[in-house]
């Protein structure tokens, strides 16, 4: 029964430490953003993910595309030795 206590005890300090800041993020926002708003910056969110994309892909090849050049080369220094 004692160690319920201190959990319920422990429980409500941690409760009524952060219910301020909670209340505070509950607030009413000050942008008054609707659904249109965050509809568009969804769709712009998506533009820039499907931009990334192929350009992560364009660098992957480039940083392939010179490790084996680098690769050919030594290669081919060794074979002259």
């Amino acid at each position: 029964m004692k160690a319920l206590t201190k959990s319920v005890l422990a429980t409500l300090i941690t409760l009524s430490a952060t219910l301020p800041a909670a209340a505070a993020t509950t607030a009413g926002r000050a942008d008054h953003s609707g659904i249109l708003v965050w509809t568009f910056l969804g769709f712009c969110a998506l533009i820039v993910v499907a931009q990334l994309l192929p350009a992560l892909m364009v660098i992957l090849g480039v940083v392939k595309s010179t490790s084996s050049a680098s690769e050919k080369q030594h290669a081919t220094v060794e074979a002259k030795k």
